[in-house]
């Protein structure tokens, strides 16, 4: 059952998490100690193991899902907005800046790795991340569909999770080699054979 807080305990626990991800973004998670949070947050130790009951297991957990967030936020309102094709093209470059900005150091790849990737709650982090993701593509599509401008037969769904699955790979190849190329050409190709597709309707 999870836990209740009072307003000021909700704030009190989002500054721990909010301080505790900046010090994995500046310091890296190599160095990451919890005095560091408690001196960069203004809390105690007994604070920090009240609201993270499992301690810093705990802790990065919730930091990995404000990481996932922030991969969502980031794009928007791009993402939340794919109802022309100059609106798809802005959703891709900004996809395409935010990992260029980024570079090959990814704070949320880092976290589940420290967390073991295969770990329930850092797969289930990751499942709420790409559900949400392919929801918002999704319903980009089926937009444009609506609007005669993609082909009404195109699976919206099964189409939405393709690019998504080509951004994936886009971003694990910009972090093994640091060139965003293939990033750009997943997200390019997608959005042109949707396009390809509108064209033959």
């Amino acid at each position: 059952m999870a836990a209740t807080f009072t307003r000021k305990g909700s704030t009190t626990r989002q500054r721990i998490i909010e301080g505790a991800a900046a010090e994995i973004r500046e310091r890296g998670i190599a160095v990451f100690r919890l005095d560091d949070v408690l001196a960069r947050t203004r809390t105690s130790k007994s604070q920090l193991f009240h609201y993270f009951p499992g301690g810093k297991e705990e802790l990065l957990l919730e930091v990995a899902r404000l990481e996932a967030d922030r991969v969502l936020t980031d794009q928007q309102p791009m993402l939340g907005d794919l109802t022309s094709w100059p609106a798809w093209q802005a959703w891709r470059d900004r996809v395409v800046a935010r990992y260029l900005a980024q570079g090959q150091e990814c704070p949320l790849q880092t976290l589940l790795s420290q967390l073991g990737g295969r770990t329930p709650g850092a797969q289930a982090v990751v499942t709420e991340l790409m559900r949400q993701w392919q929801a918002e593509i999704t319903a980009g599509i089926r937009h444009m569909q609506d609007a005669g401008e993609m082909v009404a037969g195109v699976d919206a769904e099964r189409a939405a999770g393709a690019l998504l699955a080509g951004i994936q790979g886009g971003v694990l190849m910009m972090l093994s080699t640091g060139r965003i190329t293939h990033l750009e050409d997943a997200m390019d190709v997608a959005i042109e054979n949707l396009r390809a597709d509108s064209s033959r309707s």
